[in-house]
């Protein structure tokens, strides 16, 4: 894997139940709204699930992912391809936790650092009754 070794822990504030959190992240539907310029595969689950795999990309990056964990309070992805690695996502009532790990070409914590901001702005109108 070509690539720097890099790791990212982040926790914000967000003004969302704890479900409305867990829906943002699980439900494709709702990652394809928030997570940009990230692109899915078509002919996905509406919700990942544990043993799902499952690519995106980035521009030409291609990421494969697996899931490892999907709980109530907890995601874990498995990385591979453009990201050779991990993501962990934790969250309770008014906040969201991301932890990225891996070697990869791609800048990890400026991209991780702009999807908690967007996923902060989805729950804010999903709160607003915007989406």
């Amino acid at each position: 894997m070509l690539g720097t070794f890099q790791q990212s822990a982040i926790r914000i504030e967000v003004e969302a139940p704890a479900s409305v959190i867990r829906d943002s992240l699980v439900r494709l539907s709702h990652l394809r709204r928030w997570l940009l310029p990230q692109q899915f595969a078509s002919g996905l689950p509406e919700e990942l699930h544990q043993g799902l795999i499952f690519n995106s990309s980035i521009g030409l990056v291609v990421i494969q992912h697996q899931v490892d964990v999907a709980e109530f309070n907890c995601l874990r992805l498995l990385l591979s391809q453009g990201i050779d690695g991990y993501h962990e996502w934790y969250w309770g009532e008014g906040w969201v936790q991301s932890r990225l790990e891996g070697i990869s070409v791609l800048p990890l914590n400026l991209s991780q650092s702009f999807s908690l901001l967007r996923l902060r702005e989805f729950l804010a109108s999903q709160q607003r009754g915007e989406n």
